[in-house]
Parts: C-alpha cells; sequence; structure tokens
C-alpha cells in the first residue's frame, strides 16, 4: 500500500477514535450522577439575571443519582427515560438567596416510591436567585425553555396528557405558562403555594389556573404573604385556611430565613407525606373557612360525596366526568409529619342563660388532648365548631367540661342539654357520642368516659 493511502489511512482512523473517545467521554459524563447548581451573590453581581435552564433525571433505575438529561440523552442505548412510562416535571421557585433547593431528591424519590415514572427536574437556579422583580420577568422565558423539551419528547413518543408538572410557589407560575403554550393539553399540573407578589392580580394568562392542564390541583399554605389567597386549579387545598400553619409560629429554627418560610414550604412538605402516608388528607369544599370552622360545611355533596384528596389518586379522586373548577378545600393538619388530622364536629346545646360563660371543652386520648373554648352568649343556645384531634373519634377515650367563667358576672351554672361529637367526613358512618342532661358548676369539672371498640374495615 503506498504511503499517501496509509498516512490518510492513519488520519481517518484518528478521527474516528478521537470522536468515539469523545462519545464515550460526553456519555460518561452524562451517567456522572450530578445535582442541582447554585449560584453566588458576588456572580449575580457580575452577571446578573443569567437564565440558565438545565435537566436532571430520575427513575426507579437511579433513584440515588441524578444524571443530566437532555434530547440527546434519548437517543443512547442506556437511557434510563422511558417513553411509555409517566413523566413528573419538578420546577423550583424563587430562591433568594441562590441556594440550590435541599427538598428537590427528597420529592422525587417520594414520586418514584409512589409510582413508576420518569421524574425530571428543572434546574433554573441562576435565572431565579436575588432579585424577585426581575425572575418574575424572566419565568415565562423558563416556560419557553421548557416547552422545548416537551416537544422533543413528543416527537420520541411521550404523551402530552403523560405529563404531571409539580411547581412550587414560582414554579407553579412557570408550569402554568407551559401549559398555556399547550392549550391545557397536559395532564396535569400541581401547584404547592403558587406565588402571590406580582401574581394575586395577574391576568390567568401570567399565571396558573384551571384551563393549563386537564386537572390543575393546588396546596396553599402561606396565602397571607409568600402564597396566592385566590383559587388557582379545579381544586385548591387551603391548609388551616391557607395562612398560618400549625408548628410554624412556635418552633425554632437555625436560620431567620427558615422561620420566614415556613409557611410557605408547608405546602411542599405536606405534599411529600400525602405521597409517603397511608392517612389520607381530604378537603371539605365550603365557601369560608370561617364557615368551614363553624360546622357548616361537613360533607362533600358537591363532587358527589367524594372528597378530594392530596396526592397522585387521578383527579385528586374525583370521579365526576365534569369536574368543577376553583373549588376551595378546606382541612386542619397536625404540626408535624405525616400531618394527618381528624376533623370532629363538636355541637353543644344549652338552656337559655341570664349571663355570658365560657366552657372549656377537653377531648382525651390517652395521653394526648384536644381543647377548645367556647364563648356562651345569651342570645344563643346552640353552638358548633370544628377542631383537629390525632385520632379517630372511636378512639375518644372520654370528654371534659369545665364551666371556666370565673368573675362573678359570668354565668354560675350551665344546664347543658346535650355535647356531641362526630367525625367527617364519616367513613364508617359512625354515630356521634352524646351526652345529654349536665349541670356544670363554675370552677368545677365533669367528665364522661366512653366505652367503645374501633373496626376498621
Amino acid at each position: 500500500m503506498p504511503w499517501e493511502y496509509k498516512t490518510i489511512l492513519l488520519c481517518v482512523l484518528s478521527i474516528y477514535i478521537t470522536s468515539l473517545v469523545a462519545g464515550l467521554d460526553e456519555t460518561q459524563e452524562d451517567d456522572q450522577c450530578t445535582e442541582l447548581n447554585n449560584t453566588t451573590w458576588a456572580e449575580y453581581r457580575q452577571l446578573g439575571v443569567k437564565l440558565q435552564v438545565l435537566y436532571l433525571l430520575l427513575t426507579r433505575n437511579n433513584m440515588d443519582c441524578a444524571h443530566k438529561f437532555n434530547q440527546e440523552s434519548l437517543t443512547r442505548p442506556a437511557s434510563y427515560f422511558n417513553v411509555s412510562r409517566p413523566t413528573k416535571v419538578i420546577i423550583h421557585g424563587y430562591r433568594a438567596l441562590g441556594s440550590k433547593p435541599s427538598w428537590v431528591k427528597e420529592l422525587a424519590q417520594a414520586l418514584l416510591r409512589a409510582q413508576d415514572v420518569n421524574v425530571v427536574v428543572v434546574d433554573w437556579v441562576y435565572g431565579a436567585s436575588f432579585a424577585y422583580n426581575l425572575v418574575v420577568e424572566n419565568y415565562k422565558e423558563v416556560a419557553v425553555q421548557i416547552s422545548v423539551l416537551i416537544n422533543q419528547l413528543q416527537e420520541h413518543g411521550c404523551k402530552l396528557e403523560s405529563f404531571h408538572f409539580i411547581g412550587v410557589s414560582l414554579g407553579a407560575h412557570v408550569a402554568g405558562f407551559v401549559g398555556t403554550l399547550f392549550e391545557g393539553k397536559i395532564g396535569r399540573i400541581t401547584g404547592l403555594d403558587p406565588a402571590g407578589p406580582m401574581f394575586k392580580g395577574a391576568d390567568i394568562f401570567d399565571r396558573l389556573d384551571p384551563s393549563d392542564a386537564q386537572f390543575v390541583d393546588a396546596i396553599h399554605t402561606d396565602s397571607d404573604y409568600f402564597g396566592i389567597s385566590i383559587p388557582v386549579g379545579h381544586v385548591d387545598f387551603f391548609l388551616n385556611g391557607g395562612k398560618d400553619q400549625t408548628g410554624c409560629g412556635r418552633s425554632r429554627f437555625a436560620s431567620m430565613y427558615g422561620y420566614v418560610i415556613c409557611d410557605h414550604m408547608r405546602a411542599l412538605h405536606v405534599y411529600m407525606s400525602a405521597l409517603n402516608s397511608s392517612c389520607p388528607l381530604m378537603g371539605i369544599p365550603c365557601s369560608t373557612y370561617e364557615d368551614f370552622l363553624k360546622g357548616q360545611c361537613v360533607d362533600c355533596g358537591v363532587f358527589k360525596g367524594t372528597c378530594p384528596v392530596i396526592g397522585l389518586s387521578e383527579n385528586s379522586g374525583i370521579t365526576m366526568s365534569q369536574i368543577p373548577k376553583e373549588q376551595k378545600l378546606f382541612l386542619l393538619t397536625s404540626s408535624t409529619p405525616p400531618f394527618c388530622a381528624h376533623h370532629i364536629l363538636l355541637e353543644l346545646e344549652v338552656s337559655t342563660l341570664d349571663k355570658s360563660a365560657e366552657v372549656e371543652v377537653t377531648l382525651i386520648t390517652e395521653n394526648l388532648g384536644t381543647e377548645q373554648r367556647l364563648r356562651l352568649q345569651t342570645d344563643m343556645t346552640v353552638y358548633r365548631t370544628v377542631l383537629a384531634h390525632p385520632v379517630a373519634l372511636c378512639e375518644i377515650d372520654s370528654i371534659w367540661m369545665t364551666n371556666t367563667g370565673a368573675r362573678f358576672y359570668r354565668q354560675g351554672e350551665i344546664h347543658v342539654k346535650s355535647v356531641c361529637v362526630s367525625e367527617f367526613p364519616s367513613l364508617r358512618h359512625e354515630a356521634p357520642l352524646c351526652v345529654n342532661n349536665i349541670n356544670i358548676k363554675r370552677g368545677v369539672l365533669w367528665s364522661h368516659d366512653f366505652v367503645q371498640v374501633c373496626s376498621f374495615y
């Protein structure tokens, strides 16, 4: 073989080997474990808002090792992405301090334990940090870039209805605009305390709303500060009224920032707990939280008796063909995981009073007690209130009542015609626990023990 041909052959072979090695290096790099990015104040001052959207992939085959993800990842034989499985897309929100969200992996793993899916994490920390007003200006561009990826996944066989976007805070509105770009054909969007600042008065084109997906659900936990106060989905769960969350006001935090965002981030923690827990977090439809607490809403008739639940149940468990929009749902929660609490309706009927009075009612279960104070007026005889109890109605051991009106102008003795406690929504059709004809003198504790056995089925 002439040397000229040998030289050409060597050059071609060299180019081929170089490209092969480069391809292997790229594949190995994409297969390496990776995490979301951090950015710093110094980088922000130097570069400003740097919009950079990256993606990570987690599946049941790499639950502990997120891989970089893009369209090219689908063409590799070793890709973990499976177009035949549903895809969950996690979108974080505003990052005030430029740090990566620490909860992403925990949420992804909770989703993967619950369902065999692809989990794609959107990393836009560089564009989501420091100056909130500038971040809001760019959120639609983030949605546009995500929509490009969704189009690419469609070309490989993914269906729009198989996508479920889970957006936290500002990420909920990013998800909403992705849904707008696809004309509401995305399967589902879940907003975890969707951001309120600069969105409360926004047009539906600019924020999350029910038209953005075939089903939109939202959890509200900080609607008076960082979250939005209006319904944005088909169903909107307002936990403890959607404002102040139990355990946040008096908790000790490692930083002031942790204290400030406690209510806001409770939606995320409750959602993750719902994915991991067996206890249902049901919402009760009602026009206002005040009406809910007064016991005026105790069933789910608007949903034909099926109460919506937080989690991954299809359409939140609603079986109706036509799902109502912007339905406010209320529920009480505890301060710690799994956050479940039993809704107990307390009904008290008293004889007409000459003076005002105050009664403290306590439900006792072993070492647990739930207290409720009722102010009794001379012009009312029937009182209804809702309280959260840690166990089911059938596990309540006793009820205590005390006439606490110690001042001389308060009623000295109260005649209670009846006091009843019942659980709602009633899953086991239990009869209320009632005691009738009680006289409670001022400062004297009255108690009654219940003898019952729980029968779960």
